[in-house]
Parts: structure tokens; C-alpha cells; sequence
């Protein structure tokens, strides 16, 4: 299984923020990670939307986290920003599948998804960030 980039930006975004402790602004964590400031853009604003980021305008303005790290689970950013009822082609009510409802890859996937959600669900965004100063230090290399 992997990622979106949608989701990987998502939560490089909650990172950088929770490391920093602080306000940051698209252009800083772009650079910092050496990725798309305009896709970026777009994860931030989608980020606002479900409220785990605010945004603040203004030429000292940026991102900062809207809620606690420690509240932030990692297995509900993937549920916001992954589309995981397309995780295989028979998730889609098994159109175009012959042996739709005869076999048991949908089950056994479904599965596999529950158990990798399952486990995000006990990883918080303080979790991804064990050591803020060595990720800082890391980020700004």
C-alpha cells in the first residue's frame, strides 16, 4: 500500500508544524522539504478545511497547528485525504468484476486496510515527532 502524495504532504505539513511549535508558512516547508510549493498550497488549504491547520495572513503569517499534537491521529489524516473505498477494483461495487461476490480478495483486502488503519489510529502526530530539535536541524539541512 501506498500513500497519496495528497496524504504524504498532509502529514509532512502536521510534522514540520508540531515540530516547530510554531508558525510556518507554505514557502518554509516547501523549501525545507524540497517539495512542490504549489501542490503544497493546496494539501494546506485542504488541512485548514478539516481544521487541523489555521492559517494566518499578513506578511508575519503562515500555518500553525489548530489543535494539540498529541490530539492529532495519524489513522484519521489517512481516512481525510486517502480514497480507500478504491483501494482495489472490486471495492467499487464489483462493476466489471466477473466473480463478484464468489471470491474473497474484497473481504481479505478490506481487511488489510481495516488492520493498517487500525494501527494508525494509535500513533499520534506526537509520535511522528519523537525528537523536534534533531527533525528541526534535519528539515533546515
Amino acid at each position: 500500500m501506498q500513500l497519496s502524495l495528497h496524504s504524504d504532504y498532509a502529514l509532512r505539513i502536521l510534522m514540520a508544524l508540531a515540530a516547530k511549535g510554531a508558525r510556518l508558512s507554505v514557502d518554509d516547508i516547501a523549501r525545507q522539504y524540497g517539495i512542490s510549493r504549489n501542490h503544497l498550497a493546496k494539501v494546506a488549504q485542504e488541512l485548514q478545511a478539516q481544521g487541523y491547520v489555521t492559517n494566518i495572513r499578513g506578511r508575519k503569517g503562515g500555518m500553525e497547528l489548530a489543535q494539540e499534537p498529541r490530539d492529532i491521529v495519524v489513522g484519521a489524516v489517512v481516512r481525510k485525504f486517502e480514497r480507500l473505498d478504491g483501494f482495489a477494483g472490486c471495492f467499487e461495487n464489483g462493476v466489471g468484476c466477473a466473480v463478484n461476490g464468489v471470491c474473497g480478495l474484497k473481504p481479505a483486502l478490506a481487511g488489510a486496510v481495516e488492520a493498517f488503519l487500525a494501527h494508525l489510529d494509535r500513533i499520534s502526530l506526537v509520535d511522528l515527532v519523537p525528537d523536534r530539535t534533531t527533525f528541526l536541524t534535519r528539515l533546515a539541512a
